[in-house]
């Protein structure tokens, strides 16, 4: 996105009594290319982006925006359904007032990123960490403990408007969520439920996997993998006995 801030602030109190709490301190703990707005409202904005960050075109922007200015705790760009999306997890359950997640704008064909979180949301990962039954290329979630994969799940419905992009009803989207009382849209039945029962995670991604296309898939590609690195390991250790044979 056009050089759009990481952050900008917008700290409102909520005007009713729907139970609010504060995020965790340091939030949003993970940068990115999102603005932030009311850190009370329940909803954030996924607005998938299939270019490079510096090609964002105007229109992906506008969504942008848009979910921000309607009132939105974050909106901003997703492009990997990997490591974008640990940063997107680890900004919503640090913040319990986040409730929705409206995905939208078109699908990665690259990436799908729109199916993994949906996936996400209806599966969860298995015992690979990997998204159960999304079909993006490397849908693996490496650097994010599993406590935070199910905070985001039971924390967050998602609302899919994957393929849409119009800021009109992504404005309509985000005001359904703030509506004290259950209000139709779409086929969702959305109202603000307040915060989610429990304190805000704090923390960021760890990096420990920063390719995670370049990871063993199962338990097969693992071992195939342990054994390569055996392999070259002795036959390390035997080109320098070769060069060292007194050692």
């Amino acid at each position: 996105m056009r050089q759009l801030r990481p952050v900008l602030s917008a700290r409102s109190r909520p005007m009713s009594d729907i139970r609010k709490s504060e995020p965790a301190a340091g939030y949003p703990p993970e940068e990115g290319c999102y603005l932030r707005g009311n850190d009370y409202s329940p909803v954030a904005v996924v607005v998938i982006l299939r270019r490079p960050r510096d090609e964002t075109p105007p229109d992906i922007e506008k969504l942008v925006r848009a979910g921000v200015e309607s009132g939105g705790a974050l909106a901003g760009t997703l492009q990997t359904e990997n490591v974008g999306l640990e940063k997107v997890i680890c900004n919503i359950v640090a913040n319990p007032n986040i409730r929705y997640l409206v995905v939208c704008g078109p699908e990665s064909p690259g990436h799908l990123v729109g199916g993994a979180i949906a996936a996400l949301s209806a599966n969860g990962v298995d015992a690979n960490n990997r998204i159960i039954g999304a079909e993006a290329p490397t849908p693996y979630l490496f650097n994010v403990p599993g406590e935070f994969i199910d905070r985001f799940r039971d924390q967050i419905t998602v609302i899919d408007l994957v393929n849409e992009g119009s800021p009109d009803v992504l404005r309509n989207a985000v005001a359904a969520c703030y509506q004290e009382e259950p209000t139709e849209f779409r086929d969702y039945v959305l109202h603000d439920p307040g915060a989610y029962d429990a304190p805000p995670l704090e923390g960021r991604i760890t990096w420990r996997i920063t390719h995670p296309q370049r990871e063993p898939k199962d338990a097969r590609e693992r071992a195939d993998s342990e054994k390569l690195r055996a392999l070259m390991d002795r036959v390390k250790q035997s080109a320098e006995q070769k060069r060292n044979p007194n050692q």
